[in-house]
């Protein structure tokens, strides 16, 4: 089963490449580095605009000097919040990413149904809630070198593991049975999290985070449970129309 995991990594990325991921990929890029920017100017204008009042420092080098330190505080506490702010974005388009992802996957017709707007919302504010505390306790470990890499890569296994194999699965199957499956393979569950986790830890690649999770994790879940994936029923064709007499 392992080799059958890293395979479905390296087919979900070059999923991420084809025309109709790319289309999606360009959306969730532009406006994560949209938002990002906007918190980038915001938090700059508070930080650099307020707090460096010049009648609290009277001495212009040591305002320049704060300026500089917070600059750099800016990028490194940034570059943290990439993959919760990404997923953020991609939750408008978790759907379409998966029902792509299962077209190349299941190419017998096996789709799962779109999941309602307001779970869909929730799933993925949950994710980047998630995403946002594990990187924040990374970050504050950000002075422990071993010790943050070691906290960021197991915590991010974990949750991102749980939380992509939540959203692949759902579309197919109840809570229950999914929370099933992810305790009966826990531990594959936590290998594939690695390799997402191993992609969020590569600067400017983790932007793309949630393309390559969503299209990993329907993969994995084939693997897991190949047997109950079953294609949807074909909607029934409208009734005829009456002739007007």
């Amino acid at each position: 089963m392992w080799m059958q995991i890293f395979r479905a990594a390296y087919d979900a990325l070059n999923q991420m490449f084809t025309p109709p991921f790319r289309a999606t990929l360009w959306k969730v890029l532009g406006l994560t580095l949209a938002l990002l920017a906007l918190m980038w100017v915001g938090l700059d204008k508070v930080l650099v605009g307020y707090m460096l009042n010049p009648a609290w420092f009277p001495y212009p080098w040591i305002a320049t000097a704060i300026s500089v330190a917070l600059g750099v505080g800016l990028v490194v506490g940034l570059a943290f919040i990439v993959a919760p702010v990404s997923m953020l974005v991609a939750g408008l388009f978790l759907d379409d990413l998966a029902e792509l992802a299962e077209r190349e996957t299941y190419p017998e017709g096996a789709r799962g149904r779109a999941l309602p707007a307001g779970q869909a919302v929730w799933l993925s504010s949950k994710y980047a809630l998630v995403s946002l505390a594990v990187n924040l306790i990374a970050l504050i470990l950000f002075l422990l070198p071993g010790v943050n890499a070691l906290v960021f890569f197991v915590a991010n296994a974990y949750l991102f593991g749980r939380e992509y194999f939540e959203l692949a699965a759902l579309r197919f199957r109840s809570l229950d049975e999914v929370r099933e499956l992810r305790t009966r393979h826990a531990v594959t569950l936590f290998l594939a999290g690695l390799l997402i986790a191993a992609f969020v830890a590569v600067p400017i690649v983790n932007l793309l985070t949630p393309l390559f999770g969503v299209a990993f994790m329907v993969r994995v879940h084939k693997i897991i449970a190949p047997q109950a994936v079953t294609p949807l029923p074909n909607p029934a064709p409208p009734p005829p129309l009456r002739a007007q007499g």
